[in-house]
């Protein structure tokens, strides 16, 4: 019998150490998510600033909002779209999509058609970063969610990082544009390559559905727009997960565009700045691994709460600190990437224990658009306080909000016994 007749042979099983192979694979493939998004964190703001010469802050923070807004829709479509596509395919046409993207960054002559490839980045990031985490989901099954969307998280995080710190240097050395976005090439191939590679989880989620402990209730719709109501606004845990998810999103689209004008405007370089915006996404995404397990065991709620409080705190930092930039940056740096590293699978986690595998997917998918509508909700509540205020008002601005936002999670989540599994349903 074939290696291949052998393997489609094997009956399916849940978990991480039955389905590592395929698990490890599609960890590389979000590596490769990460490092695509990884190219703007440091040059395109200035690039908005510098090459194409905008004065307006909202004008520079067009392209977050661009990329915030389409894939905030593509992660609320790509719910849906499971149901008519398998995974695979949608994971392989977010690559597909993603081709033009570094081309786009490093030679585009207006600023217009910036604007456009980010339109492109967030389909691309929408379809592969939401498959990525769904097929995770479904190959470990609900005791090691938490773990796995660590895993995830990390390897994306990481990424975008590791990314951001390398396109600083590049730019240091060779200018702002192409050498830094051209890096990007190498992650679509790659990306692209292991996705035509890594198998369909459609049978897992079978296989859970067919186990799963608590029945889906006579009449529960499990069509999108249902669900979308219940993940927004009518499920109190759920809607406590949104929010969060929106703010901490808003938050990191605020760091995004604001970090690196604010710091250059106090005398830092490229690969300083650089430095600042690879190490939050770097210990953000790192600290998912152990935060993600701690949430299979203590539960997610004290998580998310005690993370959004350390963000506002980190945003504090960056102002009180001010007048030495590099700490400040470095400190806020290392302060907002640790608190989102304790919310950000915890806040996945939830969803998930909270919503039954057969509209989980459209629950995941209502969820990550509301956390990535945050990107632009974050761009543009800081351009347009930027523009009237200034940078610093738009710190402060975010810090409030931020402890707002935790104080609200901590009102309306509930945890579902420690995420271990069983379902906990409120209404």
């Amino acid at each position: 019998m074939s290696t291949r007749a052998t393997a489609a042979a094997r009956p399916v099983q849940l978990g991480l150490r039955e389905n590592w192979l395929q698990f490890t694979l599609l960890v590389v493939v979000n590596v490769c998510v990460g490092g695509l998004v990884g190219l703007e964190r440091t040059t395109v703001p200035l690039i908005g600033s510098r090459v194409f010469g905008l004065t307006s802050d909202l004008a520079v923070f067009s392209f977050i909002i661009a990329f915030g807004l389409t894939k905030a829709l593509t992660n609320l479509a790509a719910g849906a779209l499971t149901a008519r596509f398998r995974r695979k395919q949608l994971l392989v046409a977010g690559w597909l999509i993603g081709v033009p993207v570094p081309f786009a960054l490093a030679w585009a002559p207006s600023w217009g058609l910036i604007v456009a490839a980010n339109v492109l980045l967030g389909l691309n990031q929408g379809l592969t970063w939401s498959m990525t985490v769904n097929m995770k989901i479904d190959l470990v099954g609900p005791a090691r969610r938490g773990l796995a969307t660590g895993l995830n998280e990390a390897a994306g995080y990481t990424a975008v990082g590791a990314t951001a710190l390398v396109t600083g240097y590049l730019a240091t050395a060779y200018g702002l544009r192409p050498a830094p976005e051209l890096i990007g090439v190498v992650f679509v191939v790659a990306g692209l390559a292991l996705s035509l590679v890594v198998r369909d989880t459609a049978a897992h989620v079978a296989l859970e559905v067919s186990r799963h402990t608590t029945p889906l209730p006579t009449g529960e719709s499990t069509g999108p727009a249902a669900v979308f109501a219940r993940a927004s606004w009518r499920n109190r845990s759920l809607r406590g997960a949104s929010q969060a998810g929106l703010v901490n999103n808003l938050n990191d689209g605020l760091t995004w565009g604001v970090f690196p004008l604010l710091f250059t405007d106090h005398g830092l370089g490229l690969a300083a700045v650089g430095l600042i915006k690879g190490l939050y996404p770097i210990l953000w995404g790192v600290g998912q691994i152990p935060t993600g397990h701690l949430a299979d065991r203590i539960g997610r709620k004290p998580l998310i709460v005690a993370g959004m409080l350390v963000q506002a705190a980190g945003f504090v930092l960056a102002l009180v600190l001010l007048a030495r930039p590099l700490l400040a940056g470095v400190l806020s740096a290392v302060v907002l990437g640790l608190g989102t590293a304790m919310v950000y699978p915890a806040l996945i986690a939830a969803v998930s224990d909270h919503a039954h595998p057969a509209w989980r997917a459209n629950a995941l998918g209502t969820y990550r658009f509301w956390r990535d509508i945050g990107y632009a909700a974050g761009a543009l509540v800081a351009g347009v306080l930027a523009d009237a205020f200034g940078l610093n008002a738009t710190v402060v601005a975010a810090a409030a909000l931020t402890a707002a936002s935790g104080l609200l999670a901590d009102r309306w989540i509930t945890d579902s016994a420690h995420g271990r599994g069983s379902r906990h349903v409120d209404r």
